[in-house]
């Protein structure tokens, strides 16, 4: 009977445990979400940005569909937009960032940030 009521008791304790274990994942999980790109880094996300590459070199060359597109999408949350633009995987496919802020006003973008602090750049 002893062993019974001790299971039933150790059973629930370690019941508490777990969901308190839980509930720390999650805090843990939300924290790790904090970043300017939410979940993901902005070196990952520029990878949605290939389409802008030729755009991102050259104040010239074409700013494609699929690249304003996107720049749209991403727009939406500027400290994204600017952490993409200034990431080192922008950097190392050979963009440059004082071309790559231009590319939201290229698109006609008109609900872009306009006059938003981007590191050493403002977007126009």
């Amino acid at each position: 009977m002893h062993n019974l009521v001790f299971f039933k008791m150790g059973t629930h304790v370690l019941s508490r445990i777990l969901f308190l274990v839980l509930c720390i994942y999650s805090l843990r999980t939300m924290v790790d979400a904090a970043g300017e790109c939410g979940r993901n880094p902005p070196d990952r996300e520029a990878i949605k940005l290939a389409p802008c590459a030729m755009a991102s070199q050259d104040t010239s060359a074409k700013v494609s569909p699929t690249c304003c597109a996107r720049v749209r999408e991403m727009g939406k949350n500027p400290k994204c937009l600017c952490a993409v633009m200034l990431s080192s995987t922008a950097r190392s496919s050979g963009a440059k960032p004082e071309i790559s802020m231009t590319i939201p006003k290229r698109c006609n973008i008109a609900s872009r940030p306009i006059g938003y602090k981007c590191g050493a750049y403002t977007l126009p």
